[in-house]
């Protein structure tokens, strides 16, 4: 049964979302996690896996969208419509709806920025796990450049 963790931070949007998404990669590869990202839809996809090089110029993260790219898969993967075969560790998940696949992973990222929409379809998410008895931690932060746990 996995942890599930709730980052819900009150300045920003969507973007700050992915700001903080890459500070969790960056903390989770640093601590030799293999992560899955679950983007809503491909340009998230697409707009997470850019970021990824360029978010700080002091970091590299090796990643790549899911599917593609060298063998054996980086420990960082960013998919959108796929269930992950070899990832059993981290997902962050972007998505609105939780993916079928969450209970192969240790932990559960759901990111929550001061979007409404956003916020609304985080609580539905919410309520799913709670529904399925499952401890949730939140953690408040200020900005999405507050310290991530």
């Amino acid at each position: 049964m996995p942890a599930i963790d709730f980052y819900i931070f009150s300045e920003g949007n969507a973007n700050t979302r992915l700001q903080l998404a890459c500070r969790l990669i960056e903390k989770a590869y640093k601590n030799r996690h293999r992560v899955y990202i679950h983007a809503e839809n491909q340009p998230e996809a697409h707009q997470l896996d850019e970021l990824l090089w360029t978010y700080r110029e002091d970091s590299f993260i090796p990643h790549n969208l899911y599917g593609e790219g060298p063998e054996p898969a980086p420990p960082i993967q960013i998919g959108f419509d796929a269930q992950p075969e070899k990832h059993r560790d981290i997902l962050i998940n972007l998505s609105s709806n939780i993916p079928t696949f969450y209970h192969q992973f240790n932990r559960v990222l759901e990111l929550v920025p001061n979007d409404a929409a956003l916020q609304e379809s985080a609580r539905n998410r919410f309520r799913q796990y709670r529904q399925q008895g499952f401890e949730i931690k939140t953690h408040k932060m200020s900005t999405a450049n507050s310290d991530v746990v």
